[in-house]
Formats: C-alpha cells, sequence, structure tokens
C-alpha cells in the first residue's frame, strides 16, 4: 500500500499544477520520516511502469540512503540488499535508471566495504560473468560506480577483476560494456603495480577505445596512466602515439571533433610528460607531419576558423582539432630542446610561409607564434630577425586571415621574445600604429588581435617609448571619445595601462584627458559596461602606480571612495578584484587616505577568502598558491620575531620551518607539475633568503635542502623526465626545463649565506660541478649565463659568512679558469655574470688569490680594448672596486677613467663604497687619479639625481663619498649646481641634509 501512495505521489510531482505539486511534495517530506520508506522506494522501481516515476523513486532512494543508512537495522539493511539486486537486474529498465541505482549502491560503498557487504561482490562476480550480454553490461556498470566511489577496499579483488577485464575487452560486440570496462580500469590504475596482466588489459583497451560514442570519457583511461603508472606505458608509447595521430588527425570522416580534441589532448599531455622519450623513439618527425596538416586546413567554404569570426566571446583558446594541433607544438616547444625540434619542424614552417594559399601562411605563423615562450632564449639568440621578418611581412599581406595570424603571433614574439625585439622598435612601431589607423572597427577578433601586438610590444621599451607616444594617445583617446564599440574601447584603456607602464613621468601631459575618459566608465551601473569598467580600474590602479606621487595623489582619496561605492551597490568578483588592485595601488601613493577606510575595505576582504565563490577541488594553481602561502607565513613569523625578539616568537618561527621546509623538499620530489616544482622551489628560496641561518638550525634541514637541489640539478626529480640520464650525454635540453634547474640552482648561493661556510663546503662540493658542466661552450646562451652566474653569487654569498675566504680560496683554482672562459664568451650576458665573477672572487677569496691578480688584470686589459657593452664596462669596474678593497690598489687609474657607471646602477654600491673607504684613507690618491675633478663633479651631481629617482636604496653609500668630494672641490660643485633648476637644487640639497 506505501509502494501505491508513493507511486501516486510521485506522479503528481510532474503535473503542472503547482498546489498538486506542492502536496505532493508535503506529502513526500512525511513519507520520509517512516524508516519503512526504502523499502517501499525499492517496490516502486520494481514495479513501476513508468520509466520517469522509477527514475524519481531511484533517486529518493538515494537520498534516503545516503543520509539514514547508518541507523537501518540490519534486517532492513539485508531485506534492502535482496530488492537492490532485483532491482538493477530488471530487464526492462531504462539506461538512466541503472544509472541513478548503481550511484545508490555507490553511496552505500562508502558506508559499506565489500567484506561487510559479501551480497555485493556475488552479485558483481555472477552479473559481470554472465553468458547474457545485458548482465554484463549492468554488472560492469555497477562495478565501474561502486570503483569510483571508493577504490581502496577493493584492492585485493584487483586481480581477479583484470582477469575478468581481460575477456571483456576482447568483446568488441559490447561497446557498452567494453566502455565501462575502460572506465573502471581508469579508476584502478593509481591503485595497481606494473603487473603484465595490466600492461595486456591497456593495449587491448587502446584497439577498443574508439568502437563506442562515449570514448572521449573513456579516453581518461590515457590521462590517468600518463599520471600514475608512467613505466606501464612507456614501452607503447610508440603505439599510443600512433593511435591518437590515427584518431585525432587522420580519421577525420570517421570521428566526431569532440573526440578528436581529447585525442590530440591526451597526446599532448604524453609529450608534456615524457618528452624524452618521443624524441629517443624518433616520433617527433611522425607528430608533426600528421598534425601540420590540421594547422593549415581550410575551412568548409563559405565558413571561416572560429578565432578569425566575428565573435566577441571568442577564446583564443576554445578546443578544436586545429588549437589541439597548435596546442601540441606549443608543449613541444616547452618540453623539447630547440635545437632538435626545429631540425623536423623548421622546414614545415618555411614551407608554409612560402605558400600563396593564406591558410598554409596563417598555420605557419601560427607555429611561429607557439614557439615563442618555449624556445624563446633559441630564437632570441640565434634567429630573432629570420622570425620577425616573415610576421612583419604578414601584417601587410592582402589576405585578412594571413594579418590576423600575424598580429597574433607578433603578440606572442612580443611577449617572449623580450628584452631584445624591443631593438627592432624603429621598424615595428610605425607598422603597428599605421595598422591600428587603418583598421576597420567591425571586425572585433582582428582588432583585438592588433591591441595584443601593441600592448605586448610596448610593455617593456621604457622611455624608448618617448617618439610615439603623442601618435599612441591621440589614437587611444580618439577611440574612447569617437568609438561607438565598447569592446573597442576596452581595448583602448587596457592599452593605456601599457602605455603608461612603460612611459611612466612621461604620461603626465594625457593624465587628465585620460581620467576624464575613464570617470565616465568608471561609475556606471549598467551590466553591458562592467568589461569597461573592471578595465578602467585595471588601468587606474596601473595610472596610480606609475605617473608619480605628486600628479595622482589628489586623486588617490576618491579612488577609494569609488571602490567602497563600487562594492556596495554592484556584486561581481571581477570587479571587487580590481578594487582590490586599487586601493593597494593607492598605498603606494598616499596610505593615510586609506586609514578611514580600513575596516571597510579589511572586512571586504575578509569574506572575500572566506567565500568558496568559484572554487572548484585540486588544481595546480591552487598547489602552487598553497605553497606559496606557507612560505608567507614563515616570512612573517620571522618578521613577528625580529619585531619581538621572544623566544615564544623564536619557537613558533622553528616550529614552522620544521613542518614547512621537509613539505618543500617532499613536494619538489614527488609533483608532478614542472610549474609546481618551480614554484616551490622560488618559495623555499625566498625563506631562506629572509629567516638565513633560522632555517638550519636544524642540521637535518641543510642536507635536505642541499639533496633536493642535487636531485633537480641531476633530473631525478618526478616531474622531469627521467628517461633520458646523464650517460646518454645529452647536453642540450628544453628551455623549460632549463628554468627549473635555474631555480633550484638560485638556492645554492642563499644557503651558502645562511650558514658558516665550513658546514655548506661538503654539499658544495658535490653541487659545483653540476653547475659548471653548463658553462661549456656546447650549452645553451642561458645555461652559460646561469652557470657563472651562479657561481658568482656563491663566491659573493662566501664573503659574508665566516670561513668563507678559506673556503673561496681553496675553490679558487676550480674557478678561475670557468670564469676567465666566461669573460670570452661571444655573449654580452655571459661575459657580464663572469666579470662579475672575477670580482667576486678577489673580495671572497683576498689576499688568498692575489698571485692570480695579474691573469685577472689581463683579461681585463683586453676587454677594454674591444668590450662595447655598457653593462659589461660597469660590472668591471665593479670588479676593480672589489680587487681595491682587498688592498690591490694599483688598479684605481683604470676604474676612475670610466666612471662614473653607465648602464648597471646597481653596482655604484660597490663603487661608491670602495671610493668612500680609499677616500678616508688617502685623499690624495683618489684625487690624484681624477684627473678632471669639474666633469667628475657633475658627473656626481646627475648621478645624484638618478639614484633619487630610481635607486634610493644605493643613495646612502653614494653620498658619503659626494659629501667628502663634494668639500674638497666646493668651486666646481657650486658651478654646477647653479646651472641646475630649482626643483633639482632643492632635492640635493634635502639629500645632503638628510645624510
Amino acid at each position: 500500500t506505501m509502494a501505491e501512495d508513493l507511486e501516486h505521489i510521485l506522479s503528481q510531482l510532474s503535473q503542472p499544477d503547482n498546489a498538486v505539486i506542492q502536496q505532493a511534495t508535503a506529502q513526500l517530506k512525511q513519507a520520509f520520516k517512516d524508516p519503512a520508506i526504502v523499502l517501499a522506494l525499492c517496490t516502486v522501481v520494481i514495479g513501476s511502469t513508468n520509466p520517469e516515476i522509477r527514475q524519481s523513486a531511484s533517486v529518493m532512494l538515494r537520498l534516503r540512503v545516503k543520509n539514514h543508512w547508518k541507523k537501518m537495522n540490519p534486517n532492513d539493511k539485508e531485506r534492502f540488499s535482496l530488492l537492490f539486486y532485483k532491482m538493477f537486474l530488471v530487464l526492462f529498465l531504462r539506461h538512466f535508471v541503472q544509472h541513478s541505482l548503481s550511484q545508490l549502491c555507490a553511496v552505500i560503498v562508502k558506508h559499506e566495504t565489500p567484506d561487510c557487504w559479501p551480497a555485493l561482490m556475488q552479485f558483481l562476480t555472477g552479473s559481470t560473468k554472465s553468458s547474457n550480454p545485458h548482465d554484463r553490461q549492468v554488472g560492469l556498470l555497477l562495478l565501474s560506480k561502486v570503483l569510483e566511489s571508493n577504490p581502496e577496499p577493493f584492492k585485493p579483488h584487483y586481480t581477479q577483476l583484470l582477469q575478468l577485464f581481460s575477456s571483456v575487452l576482447q568483446d568488441h560486440n559490447n561497446p557498452t560494456a567494453l566502455y565501462y570496462c575502460i572506465l573502471t580500469l581508469t579508476t584502478m590504475t593509481p591503485y595497481m603495480g606494473t603487473e603484465e596482466l595490466v600492461r595486456h588489459c591497456h593495449r587491448k583497451s587502446i584497439h577498443c577505445i574508439r568502437i563506442d560514442d562515449q570514448a572521449c570519457e573513456a579516453m581518461e583511461v590515457f590521462i590517468e596512466l600518463f599520471e600514475s603508472e608512467v613505466s606501464i606505458i612507456v614501452p607503447h608509447i610508440a603505439e599510443i602515439v600512433d593511435f591518437c595521430l590515427e584518431v585525432g588527425a587522420k580519421l577525420l570522416a570517421l570521428c566526431f571533433d569532440s573526440l578528436r580534441v581529447k585525442t590530440l589532448s591526451s597526446l599532448a599531455f604524453l609529450i608534456k610528460l615524457k618528452s624524452k622519450t618521443v624524441l629517443k623513439q624518433k616520433l617527433v618527425s611522425r607528430i608533426l607531419q600528421a598534425v601540420f596538416p590540421l594547422l593549415v586546413a581550410e575551412p568548409p567554404p563559405g565558413e571561416q576558423d572560429p578565432e578569425d569570426q566575428d565573435d566577441n566571446d571568442y577564446n583564443m583558446e576554445n578546443n578544436n582539432p586545429k588549437n589541439c594541433a597548435a596546442q601540441i607544438i606549443d608543449t613541444m616547444a616547452l618540453h623539447m630542446p630547440p635545437e632538435k625540434l626545429f631540425q623536423h619542424i623548421m622546414p614545415l614552417t618555411q614551407k608554409c610561409l612560402a605558400s600563396e594559399n593564406p591558410y598554409q601562411k596563417k598555420g605557419g605563423l601560427i607555429c611561429l607564434a607557439v614557439l615563442a615562450e618555449g624556445c624563446a632564449d633559441h630564437i632570441r639568440t640565434k634567429m630573432l630577425s629570420s622570425v620577425l621578418l616573415p610576421v612583419c611581412q604578414s601584417l601587410s599581406d592582402s589576405n585578412e586571415v594571413v594579418r590576423s595570424a600575424g598580429l597574433f603571433a607578433l603578440g606572442q614574439l612580443s611577449e617572449h621574445l623580450q628584452p631584445d625585439v624591443s631593438q627592432y622598435c624603429a621598424d615595428l612601431m610605425p607598422m603597428l600604429l599605421n595598422y591600428l589607423s587603418s583598421l576597420s572597427q567591425a571586425k572585433i577578433s582582428h582588432v583585438t588581435k592588433a591591441f595584443y601586438a601593441l600592448e605586448n610590444f610596448m610593455e617593456n621599451l621604457g622611455k624608448i617609448i618617448d617618439p610615439y607616444l603623442p601618435t599612441l594617445m591621440e589614437t587611444m583617446l580618439s577611440a574612447l571619445n569617437n568609438s561607438e564599440n565598447l569592446k573597442i574601447k576596452e581595448l583602448s584603456v587596457s592599452a593605456i595601462g601599457a602605455i603608461a607602464n612603460a612611459a611612466m613621468e612621461l604620461m603626465v601631459p594625457y593624465f587628465s584627458p585620460v581620467i576624464i575618459s575613464l570617470k565616465g566608465f568608471l561609475t556606471s551601473e549598467t551590466e553591458e559596461m562592467r568589461p569597461l569598467q573592471t578595465q578602467s580600474l585595471d588601468t587606474l590602479s596601473v595610472l596610480a602606480r606609475t605617473i608619480g606621487k605628486d600628479v595622482f595623489s589628489p586623486l588617490a582619496s576618491e579612488c577609494v571612495q569609488l571602490g567602497l561605492n563600487l562594492t556596495d551597490t554592484i556584486d561581481d568578483p571581477d570587479l571587487r578584484r580590481c578594487t582590490y588592485s586599487l586601493y593597494s595601488a593607492v598605498s603606494t601613493v598616499n596610505p593615510d587616505c586609506l586609514t578611514p577606510h580600513l575596516t571597510a575595505i579589511t572586512t571586504i576582504m575578509l569574506l572575500a577568502l572566506k567565500s568558496n565563490e568559484g572554487i572548484t577541488y585540486p588544481h595546480d594553481d591552487v598547489r602552487q598558491a598553497a605553497f606559496g602561502a606557507m612560505g608567507q607565513f614563515c616570512r612573517a613569523q620571522h618578521q613577528a620575531w625580529k619585531d619581538s625578539p621572544t623566544e615564544a616568537n623564536h619557537q613558533a618561527l622553528l616550529k614552522l620551518l620544521e613542518v614547512v621546509i621537509p613539505c618543500f623538499v617532499e613536494n619538489v620530489r614527488k609533483d608532478h607539475e614542472r610549474q609546481v616544482v618551480m614554484g616551490i622551489l622560488e618559495t623555499m628560496n625566498s625563506v631562506i633568503k629572509s629567516c638565513k641561518e633560522a632555517v638550519f638550525i636544524n642540521p637535518a634541514h641543510l642536507k635536505e635542502v642541499s639533496h633536493v637541489i642535487r636531485d633537480v640539478l641531476k633530473k631525478k626529480t618526478v616531474c622531469q623526465d627521467g628517461s633520458c640520464d646523464e650517460s646518454d650525454g645529452e647536453e642540450q635540453q628544453a628551455e623549460y626545463d632549463a628554468m627549473l634547474l635555474e631555480f633550484a640552482g638560485e638556492g645554492i648561493p642563499l644557503v651558502a649565506a645562511a650558514v658558516p661556510a665550513d658546514n655548506f663546503a661538503p654539499f658544495l662540493n658535490d653541487l659545483l660541478p653540476l653547475i659548471m658542466s653548463k658553462a661549456k661552450s656546447s650549452c645553451t646562451v642561458a645555461e652559460r649565463s646561469f652557470s657563472v652566474g651562479t657561481i658568482s653569487e656563491i663566491l659573493q654569498a662566501l664573503a659574508t659568512v665566516s670561513g668563507g675566504r678559506q673556503v673561496a680560496g681553496r675553490l679558487s683554482t676550480r674557478l678561475l679558469p670557468v670564469l676567465v672562459a666566461g669573460v670570452k664568451d661571444s655573449d654580452a650576458e655571459v661575459r657580464n655574470n663572469s666579470v662579475f665573477g672575477l670580482g667576486c672572487l678577489a673580495e671572497a677569496a683576498g689576499p688568498i688569490v692575489k698571485s692570480d691578480y695579474p691573469t685577472m688584470l689581463s683579461v681585463f686589459s683586453n676587454m677594454l680594448t674591444k668590450e662595447s657593452d655598457l653593462r659589461v664596462i660597469d660590472n668591471l669596474c665593479a670588479a676593480l672596486c672589489r680587487m681595491i678593497l682587498s688592498n690591490f690598489e694599483s688598479v684605481l687609474p683604470a676604474l676612475v677613467a670610466r666612471l662614473p657607471l653607465k648602464a648597471d646602477m646597481e653596482e655604484n654600491k660597490t663603487v661608491y663604497s670602495c671610493l668612500t673607504m680609499l677616500y678616508n684613507k688617502s685623499p690624495q690618491l683618489v684625487l690624484h687619479n681624477i684627473i678632471h675633478p669639474g666633469f667628475f663633479c657633475q658627473s656626481l651631481i646627475f648621478l645624484c639625481l638618478e639614484l633619487m629617482q630610481s635607486f634610493s636604496d644605493l643613495l646612502s653609500q653614494f653620498l658619503m663619498f659626494y659629501t667628502l668630494f663634494s668639500q674638497q672641490h666646493e668651486a666646481d660643485f657650486h658651478a654646477t649646481l647653479t646651472s641646475l633648476s630649482e626643483e633639482q637644487q632643492a632635492k640635493i640639497g634635502a639629500a645632503i641634509s638628510a645624510s
């Protein structure tokens, strides 16, 4: 009777009358209080003739059991179990009802292990081995769901299940059963070892996966395999690659785009994890030959590729086979050595660029664009002009598809090839400005790419932007004031932010008209204006940070009030993000204006921290952010101890470090994602830099940190592809992987500066050969620069710790040849780092290496006759200063002849510390070597103004020497000062008074 009543109530839920639905809902609530509801619902599922009612009953049943299973008495549980199997095997049940029931069973399995529910295993065994195809199908469905719910308790049964799957995977006549079998294998994979049977099953799944239209979901088996059981798939990588290419790139007419996208994405993931295996098995050419036709494919007649359509909402990362082809090449660029990739990819690319077919040209340009990030150093140093030339030529192509691709490529090159790409400013800026002036504003996707290219190119120009600023701002302000299209306005506002980042105070003449335009957007409350409003807030924040305190400060209070008004009236997460950025920017200009509003601002921010809006469960960036937060906790606690040096604060810091440092070390070794590991290493470095010796009070931490750095440098961590051992003799590596080594190497000088040199010396002896090996002429410029730079910073650190002189002296015979060779390098950055290193060696080892000074001076003398790079010359001056500080004063004439520094202003600290020391010791020695004191006074005054503006932290060191020298040459200083503006004179006077 209860089952009949329930069926009647459930039927009323689908009636159009709201009153009937409300009455039925109330009756259901009352019925749910009766424990017998579970058995009644089971009866409805079995006996009803209406599939929708069965489905509703099964959903209700799951909700009831989920919340009350533990409260049910054993007899009712037993009766439910019997009814459950009867429900599940009813032949006329629709698939969606069976699916709901399998989810119900999965809920129960979370509460009851298979051992506590023996009938479940009996049912699964009987149904999956049944000769009836329907029984096998529903049994495998149920098995896939219960294992997905709670796979761990089923581990004792895995061997038995694998034997079952071995036969199921050969049954090509039951594709649905195959699908559930593969899903179950996907769930089991992280919990299995490397049994031969597992290999067998997965090899079979490769051949079966495309039979069913549910293959997209079944493809997840590869993702699980790649992440969890890499050793299983290594022998079969060629077979997997061929399969992915067949489905994703060759069977174009036979496969849905969704399946091709899933397959190609799986291939990209495989390349990411096992790039060296793909290289060693000579699969690169095979992959490129298959994906290039996708990259250059023409759309059907009368249609366009999505990125060429005039669709404001189009995302360049939307998944389609063409974009997947580009993603595969992008992944190769990030994870393979450029030299090895380019020998295969450049012939294909050049053939496309030389074609008259616009889609061939487009494919070639897209290829150059996606190579830019992963192969940046290779392109910058070896082929920048040859890559830029076809991109520039494409901007004047007669076909809009080609021009659009060229703009995208230029944006990518501008973003990733800094600072070298800036040297082409005179060629590219007029072209971009002319391009913007002639754009048809109707083609939004095209305009978007033009602004993308412009922004990325401008961002790092600095004051080089000055000649182009009037035209740029005229174009942007015209778009803001005259265009009817909101997207054009949004792009123009964003570009103004990029211009401000480059131009800094040069933007002052344009500040008022920009603010007038932005105010109209900032106060809007309409939904259609929201993107423009948020972009205006972002640009306002940029202006606050760049335009100068004097100019922006009058607006600071108004900006704070604007932010508060917006968050009070508009509920939009992106807008709140922008207001937080605005508050942060204003705090750098006029912090006092925030004080009255701190309670309101911090309340909003705390609510944001507690909110789970937009949050989903673990992602790479979430892990990385979590490690970053751990580092911030350590730095904050260290600062608290410094501010209040109590024992309680000290112990709290040590307790925190005891947890955090081992966590960092373990996850550097075990995390699969390179970017996460880079983030951990960067955070660990920042903790060591801030907390210094506190990190190593526990001596085990020194060993753990040193060994994990060694493991990264030896490429022995999980995120590094271990298929290529050092014994392979391969010195070239992907630039993306080289970044990982750099993050690890940056930790060595930080550790060296935090502990006594003798404690670190045994570990340093193990690490140095790994660093020095990257200085070979066969290594890339980035590797050579990293090597000599790291060596230099290690020597600089040794100069600051106890026992450092002796350790530096012992190392000098090994390091001097490396640094001297680096001074002769063809690349200016390598020479710069090597000169810096020689100076650091002289300072750290002191008298121990005085016998090597003639060698160093000979090298420096040879450099001075031919060196043209200003940064290298400045570092040479600093190296001479370090020799002087080590009581080698005979090099003073060579030093002062090249002062003041021209490019590397950071080294002024070294230079003027040295001159101050000498001047205090022997004024005449300094004066005798400064042949033109009037010119030198002039240089010092202008340098003082420069330091006040850009390097205030160096000012105090400089002013010591400035004051002493000005007293001896008062007339020369007075003559120079009177030639300055009143404002400049006032600034210098205030700086001298403050010192």
